[in-house]
């Protein structure tokens, strides 16, 4: 049985940025009116990064969920730091990797599974400017090639 999902929002700058070791899906704690903002589109995830802190939770941070657009006085506050909900076995993993090896925790995607709002969190390390050119001309000689053999 497979379930539905729909992706709200991808990290296009996280995939060019750093490089991806670890996927982990995780829910997040929400609002009322942060969930309806995400169903209308109005989330920037660009420049967000995952925590963990003393307590052992994982926290969502710069994730900027606009204003409900029909709210009232009691709508969210757009950069408020966020609860992921994962595992403590699967927090405890990480935050040894985190610690250890210099990695870093980037939230990849918002997507909506079974009426549930969760997070794809990668485990990443940094590119150097260096592998960043390199995978720009793969990735143009790859298009190059491919629109080669589309015409022949």
């Amino acid at each position: 049985m497979t379930v539905a999902t729909k992706t709200i929002i991808r990290n296009r700058k996280a995939w060019h940025e750093y490089e991806i070791l670890e996927k982990f899906e995780a829910g997040i704690s929400l609002a009322g009116t942060e969930v309806k903002s995400l169903r209308e589109g109005r989330v920037k995830i660009a420049d967000s990064f995952c925590q963990i802190d003393d307590h052992l939770q994982m926290d969502l941070l710069e994730l900027e969920i606009s204003p409900y657009t029909h709210g009232n006085i009691h709508n969210h506050k757009p950069k408020r730091v966020r609860k992921l909900l994962m595992h403590r076995r699967e927090i405890n993993r990480l935050l040894s990797k985190v610690k250890e090896k210099g990695l870093t925790l980037i939230p990849l995607s918002l997507y909506f599974k079974s009426d549930k709002v969760k997070v794809e969190v990668a485990l990443c390390k940094g590119k150097k400017l260096h592998d960043k050119r390199a995978a720009l001309k793969d990735k143009d000689a790859k298009r190059e090639i491919d629109r080669a053999v589309k015409y022949q």
